[in-house]
């Protein structure tokens, strides 16, 4: 072990670390700021921001804690970790929240100066913990990080409480020093974030400053770590979240059919983020619109789908319900549509800023009538930008609305994205019909879409609407015999998806004792547990499915050779569910509805159960 200025550096491959305080002590930009350093720095990363519902629950209250998780190693890594390392409580109430999920032994630095009679109470704590036994068996640091920050900046212009909202910049310098990280860019970000505000830049930069250079000089720590950048595919890399992947590939899948981009949608928890991005590429041709409510919002971009635009909405689950007679409106009209659900706890207003995946049978079922369309589901915050394009293309080429299924955890979540050539970006432009000649509305071409005939185009005036539609002519039809053939003809058109659905692909033994199937956000933990259950010497396989309607066709083929088939899930079983349905195959159901995702251990132990510890060869 080096040593560096009477300090001990220690080398790591992995770390786990959680920020948590009061709602209004700033530990998500805390949290971020780390995050997109950590990714400067070349390791690999995941996040998990976890943040109250109410927009300012009572300070020092346990429900008003506020938390973000980032794991970050020199190797490949697919979680936010599951047990923290290191805990930064900068309240009582954060550290009682928190300090159960922390490994034994981890480090617990807090600010002492919140551990006074009204914090403590307001958490329920009877005893000050940092005066019994209450942290034995964990390395606690105690700092009075309000104090301090007010010493940095005891020449400052601020008042009170604006000098105390630094303390969280404060928190970070101390971190940036003890896991070696460069305090450059985030000096840049305040400068920036605050231009025009010279008294913010200064005090904000002056804490990052403090918090460092107190980590150095110090002798509380006696302790910094190194992770070495990871060996990642060479390219260039950039930190991205889910829901700002999904705002830059449809900017991308627009600029690839060369069409203009709309947007209609209405604010909602935890899909709000896309709105904020896309209203930054108006320089790319895109609008957005926000709507009175999501049956507008939806209204208005079946409208743009009509006027010739990639239209698309986004939502979470109420939005969804809300919008379920509009996207029987975009499947009976055939427009391309692609409506966006990054789904949440449920159900009704459930737990707005927790996540769930609990919106399948929705999203596959949830319309009156018969209207099916076709259901993808993303697995990480970068295959968000892929599959946004894949929605899109999907959308287009059959001329059909789409759901995009993400989630709380994805779309809030970040990792290191590996940008892509745009030469390799496949163009599909859709053609606008424009050809009078014979010209019918509900023609059908070979993927049975019917054409795309933009209104004001000279001699294709017609008709479209919620009422069924006349074969061919598109003229509304009461008759029996033709709403018989137009509910098959549009079940068969998105059956007919499958040609474009590529094959699903399994990790490991092609056939054997157990498959572990997922879908979503489950991803990342399940791939920990299957590599753990692997280095273990037993015999597992997993394949995730991103094609939810229609499946990939070579999924029964694929469960017929495991003998056992394990689906996580954060739900009651809805993927089983249709699973079993579907190929009247029996499976094994791992659920959890905590508003929280998988911890890979948690996946890893119903592996180990079903192999009953064994090698499964």
């Amino acid at each position: 072990m080096a040593q560096v200025n009477g300090k001990e550096v220690k080398s790591l491959s992995e770390v786990t670390v959680r920020f948590a305080g009061d709602s209004g002590d700033g530990m998500q930009l805390t949290g971020s700021q780390f995050s997109d350093t950590t990714a400067l720095v070349g390791n690999d990363l995941s996040t998990l921001p976890d943040y109250p519902a109410e927009i300012r629950a009572p300070a020092g209250t346990l429900y008003g804690v506020s938390g973000f998780q980032l794991h970050f190693s020199s190797n490949d890594i697919h979680t936010p970790g599951d047990t923290p390392d290191v805990l930064v409580a900068m309240n009582p109430a954060a550290l009682k929240i928190n300090l159960k999920d922390l490994k034994q032994g981890g480090v617990v630095i807090v600010n002492e100066d919140s551990f006074d009679s009204k914090n403590l109470k307001m958490a329920g704590y009877s005893v000050n913990p940092l005066d019994d036994e209450s942290l034995t068996g964990y390395k606690v640091h105690q700092v009075p990080i309000t104090t301090l920050t007010q010493t940095a900046l005891k020449e400052s212009k601020l008042g009170t409480k604006e000098v105390q909202r630094c303390k969280n910049f404060f928190a970070l310098g101390m971190m940036y020093w003890m896991f070696s990280r460069p305090i450059e860019p985030t000096l840049e970000w305040i400068e920036s974030k605050f231009k025009g505000n010279e008294d913010l830049i200064w005090a904000n930069q002056k804490a990052l400053k403090s918090g460092y250079y107190f980590g150095e000089q110090t002798e509380i720590f006696t302790t910094r770590f190194t992770v070495d950048p990871a060996k990642l595919p060479k390219g260039t890399y950039r930190n991205v979240s889910g829901n700002e992947a999904i705002a830059l590939g449809f900017v991308a899948a627009a600029e690839l059919s060369n069409l203009p981009l709309f947007l209609g949608s209405y604010p909602i928890t935890p899909a709000s983020d896309i709105l904020h991005y896309l209203s930054k590429y108006k320089n790319y041709g895109v609008k957005t619109f926000q709507a009175e409510d999501e049956i507008a919002g939806i209204a208005s971009a079946i409208g743009a789908a009509f006027g010739g635009s990639l239209a698309i909405t986004t939502t979470s689950g109420p939005g969804v319900a809300l919008k379920t007679e509009a996207m029987g409106l975009a499947v009976m009209t055939e427009l391309p549509l692609v409506i966006i659900n990054i789904q949440r706890g449920g159900p009704s207003t459930g737990l707005p800023t927790k996540t769930e995946q609990a919106d399948l049978f929705q999203a596959i079922y949830g319309r009156n009538g018969e209207a099916p369309i076709p259901v993808i589901a993303t697995s990480t915050p970068s295959d968000c930008f892929y599959l946004s394009i894949e929605a899109a293309k999907i959308a287009l080429k059959y001329m059909t609305p789409v759901m995009l299924l993400s989630d709380g955890y994805i779309a809030n979540g970040s990792e290191p994205w590996k940008l892509p050539n745009v030469d390799e970006l496949e163009t599909f432009h859709k053609e606008f019909r424009t050809e009078v000649e014979n010209f019918n509305s509900y023609d059908r071409d070979e993927n049975l879409a019917r054409p795309w005939a933009v209104p004001g185009t000279p001699g294709l005036e017609h008709r479209i609407g919620g009422l069924e539609k006349h074969h061919i002519t598109g003229n509304v039809s009461y008759d029996p015999d033709n709403h018989d053939f137009m509910v098959r003809l549009r079940a068969q058109k998105v059956a007919e998806i499958v040609k474009d659905v590529p094959d699903l692909e399994v990790r490991g033994d092609q056939e054997g004792e157990l498959l572990v199937l997922g879908w979503g956000g489950t991803y990342g933990a399940i791939t920990e547990a299957v590599d753990r259950i692997l280095a273990n010497g037993m015999n597992v396989s997993q394949a995730h499915l991103k094609y939810l309607n229609p499946f990939p066709k070579n999924l029964g083929d694929v469960l017929s050779r495991f003998k056992t088939i394990l689906i996580p899930e954060l739900n009651l079983g809805q993927l089983a569910t249709v699973i079993r349905a579907t190929y009247l195959r029996e499976v094994v159901s791992l659920t959890k509805i905590k508003g929280l995702p998988f911890k890979s251990m948690e996946v890893e132990s119903k592996i180990s159960e079903i192999l009953g510890g064994s090698n499964g060869k």
